[in-house]
């Protein structure tokens, strides 16, 4: 448990640099609001991360095991590629700009195949629940060093040297990396052509070609409300007149912490109603809280209303991360766990990198409060999709997880 917080801090860090932090950074030096808004998509690679996952499958580093060997080697080019990211220009050279965020994107995708894969590889399945969790607790403080405190420390140093400290930073994911246990060793796909195309047939052939099809799609629809407004919070906060400090105490650093007791409360809940009931009412949740900022938006100005939309907002996510991530987990092969689950979470990320990306243009042409009422309508397209493939008296986790022994999936067929 204390390597996945470790390296959930690892995996969460780079997300913000090229992401809320960096469109900080834009907005401070006035690039134009819908170029902002399009700049989500350079996070693109996390989308596309399963077509190059069947490699960490197949292959192993001649060093530190299957999956620790490419956490080692991504976290110290992550180092690299964050420190040159101090030395650009945005409003000089904002292709420039695109370029280092693609190659920072890239990197920390693939860390995120090998971190995954680690995780599912590593978690018995009674230790899934409390695994998700201290993972998502990692993750969000990884997100709070690159945000928060990058904003905090922005109002006081130069943006280059906030960039350098933030990749002297991932240090600490490679001193997980180092002294993280190995997972219980699995046979590997035996070529490159049976890593990239069995993990695909075993997930159709064991959930079947509709009902896999459905999955795939809620998984890209089920977070799309929450990603759209989250693409465009601190430039709406900035522009409500908002100082980057504010941002960074309240809007991460405050709502970190609504967004951990979120995801604990989600992991104890889950434990006890099941992964099926918990995406019907955290999903639920998690769509209504966005009426938070819709009230924002008319109050203008008002901090009281910002910590309260912030908290709200925050925790609804991460009630409702906490079963997204348990329930990916879930439909994994240990086998093939690094591309299955590549390819799961980039189906996620394209709602959060590729569909969210017009909130810039939507909200420059609608203004704030219907930007924020149309975050809403997106949400309820992953809803209807709950009762075809996860009614509510059928609990996903009951059924046997694919890629154990006998005596884990006895275990597993028992939860």
């Amino acid at each position: 448990m204390a390597a996945l917080l470790l390296l959930g801090l690892a995996s969460g860090l780079p997300l913000y640099l090229i992401g809320l932090t960096l469109k900080a950074w834009m907005t401070e030096e006035k690039v134009d609001l819908a170029a902002i808004g399009w700049f989500g998509l350079t996070s693109l690679p996390y989308s596309l991360k399963f077509l190059w996952s069947p490699f960490l499958d197949r292959f192993t580093l001649p060093f530190l095991g299957r999956r620790r060997g490419w956490l080692l080697l991504t976290q110290i080019a992550l180092m690299i590629a964050i420190a040159l990211m101090g030395f650009q220009q945005p409003k000089q050279a904002l292709q420039f700009l695109a370029i280092n965020a693609i190659i920072i994107a890239f990197i920390s995708a693939t860390q995120d195949i090998a971190a995954d894969a680690y995780r599912t590889d590593v978690l018995t399945p009674l230790e899934m629940g409390a695994g998700a969790a201290i993972w998502i607790l990692g993750y969000r403080i990884g997100l709070l060093v690159a945000s928060a405190l990058a904003l905090i420390l922005a109002d006081r140093l130069p943006w280059s040297s906030v960039y350098l400290i933030m990749a002297g930073t991932m240090g600490i994911g490679i001193f997980a990396t180092l002294f993280a246990p190995e997972p219980k060793e699995i046979s590997p796909p035996a070529s490159l052509t049976d890593a990239v195309f069995l993990p695909f047939g075993e997930f159709f052939q064991r959930k079947g070609v509709m009902r896999g099809l459905l999955i795939l799609l809620f998984i890209t629809l089920y977070k799309l409300g929450d990603a759209l407004l989250s693409n465009m919070t601190t430039p709406f906060l900035l522009q409500t007149g908002f100082t980057k400090t504010d941002i960074g105490a309240i809007q991460v650093g405050m709502g970190l912490i609504a967004t951990i007791v979120g995801a604990l409360a989600g992991g104890s809940i889950l434990s006890r109603i099941g992964i099926n009931r918990s995406l019907w009412v955290f999903g639920i949740l998690q769509a209504v809280s966005n009426l938070a900022y819709f009230s924002l938006a008319y109050l203008g100005k008002n901090y009281q209303a910002m910590v309260l939309a912030i908290n709200i907002e925050q925790f609804c996510g991460g009630l409702g991360t906490a079963a997204f991530v348990a329930f990916l987990m879930s439909l994994c092969n240990q086998r093939f766990s690094a591309t299955q689950y590549a390819l799961l979470s980039s189906l996620m990320a394209v709602s959060r990198d590729i569909l969210s990306a017009p909130g810039g243009a939507i909200a420059a042409v609608t203004g704030w409060s219907t930007f924020f009422l149309i975050t809403i309508v997106a949400a309820v397209p992953g809803l209807l999709l709950l009762p075809v493939f996860a009614p509510w008296n059928s609990p996903i986790e009951a059924m046997p997880r694919p890629g154990l022994d006998q005596e884990n999936e006895d275990l597993w067929e028992t939860k």
